[in-house]
């Protein structure tokens, strides 16, 4: 070998758009490697690729478990091109660059979510080589391209067109690659302990979705013997997966810019279940007093009202109706409850609405399990503020 040239290794669980990517870069003078169901449909599609097995010398194996893993894969990414050593080594040894790199991982979280998985079954979606792959790209970022979403492709190839395709445009797509392992490996651990759990509480070791169980050897679960420590009880560390909800219209002052996150799993009833029905765009104050008073009224088992204000309560109150709750609540301070949130633990009826349409009233947001016909459109036509209010619902 006595030049490099440019090459693209792609390996997608998600082929959306993968045909007409990897055309484009065979177009732009790139080499494409390809792995199992990715190498079929390019060449299904008529595009010129060499299999990662071929290229290799060693098949696919282990019901695909083994595919990447080989020094000409990764030496071909994590090759300093400005280290004349690793360059000398990649000669030796027959490896050939790899400057971009293609890849998505097996769709874990869409497996596990699904009714009645097996923990066999989400085993397998554990994807191995593919976060191998992403992590030595992001790592030689200085030269190599990782591109882990459909969303990238076209960016991609106007960079390559338009001389933009820098250590700096490299730069971003690591830290989205990066961005992407972590949230991967937070819900393979997050789906893990969930399992865990369950062995523990049911004093069984095995898969709970596959209708087989297998005794756990030793003591049984009632055991002392078996209480985990505070150690195994609360991990060193915690993390989470967040997902952008909403892009809000300020922070908790106008001048700060602010985004709504939630976790993707998070419980349904919970204020990132909610769902808004009608009234303008949230902002970071009104989650915070909308989350509030939602929490709050869900503590009582009567029909319940709160009124919260920049995060303290006006009032709250709770009777053998929904109005006559209201009422109490609001006669707590009702200087205070002008432009407030409040949150309903039933649904709201017309009645309610009625009160809450009273002259001299403004509520800037409501939040209760439904809104009946009548109180919907009372609330969304009759008082001043009825185009803004903002109506939410959740269980």
């Amino acid at each position: 070998m006595t030049e490099f040239t440019r090459r693209a290794l792609l390996s997608v669980s998600d082929k959306t758009g993968i045909v007409e990517f990897a055309r484009g870069l065979v177009e732009r003078g790139y080499a494409l490697l390809s792995t199992g169901g990715t190498y079929r449909t390019l060449v299904a599609a008529d595009v010129p690729v060499m299999e990662v097995s071929q290229y290799t010398g060693f098949p696919e194996m282990m019901d695909g478990r083994v595919k990447t893993l080989h020094p000409k894969v990764h030496g071909g990414i994590l090759a300093r091109r400005d280290v004349p050593e690793h360059l000398a080594a990649m000669r030796a040894h027959g490896i050939d660059p790899i400057d971009i790199v293609v890849c998505n991982l097996y769709p874990f979280e869409q497996t596990v979510a699904r009714s009645g998985v097996t923990v066999d079954e989400a085993i397998e979606q554990i994807d191995i080589g593919g976060p191998s792959m992403v992590r030595s790209a992001a790592k030689n970022h200085q030269f190599v391209a990782i591109v882990t979403s459909p969303a990238q492709y076209d960016g991609v190839l106007r960079a390559i067109d338009e001389g933009r395709f820098d250590a700096a445009f490299r730069r971003r797509l690591a830290i989205a690659a990066f961005e992407l392992t972590s949230r991967y490996d937070s819900a393979i651990a997050t789906y893990l302990r969930s399992i865990a759990e369950q062995v523990e509480e049911s004093g069984t070791d095995g898969d709970a979705g596959n209708g087989t169980r297998t005794e756990v050897a030793g003591a049984a679960a009632s055991d002392e013997s078996r209480a985990p420590s505070e150690a195994e009880a609360f991990p060193g560390e915690w993390k989470t997966r967040w997902e952008r909800r909403q892009i809000l219209r300020y922070g908790e002052n106008p001048h700060q810019p602010a985004a709504w996150y939630v976790e993707p799993d998070a419980p349904a009833a919970s204020l990132a279940a909610a769902k808004q029905l009608h009234g303008k765009e949230l902002s970071y104050n009104n989650l915070l007093d909308l989350d509030a008073a939602f929490l709050l009224v869900r503590e009582f088992q009567q029909p319940a009202a709160a009124i919260v204000k920049h995060n303290n309560p006006c009032g709250c109150a709770m009777a053998e109706t929904l109005a006559e709750a209201f009422d109490r609540a609001y006669a707590g301070d009702p200087v205070s409850a002008f432009g407030s949130i409040i949150g309903f633990n039933r649904p709201v009826d017309r009645q309610t609405a009625e009160r809450l349409c009273e002259p001299g009233r403004f509520v800037e947001a409501i939040i209760a399990p439904s809104f009946v016909e009548e109180a919907f459109e009372l609330l969304t036509s009759v008082p001043k503020w009825h185009r803004n209010v903002r109506l939410l619902i959740c269980e």
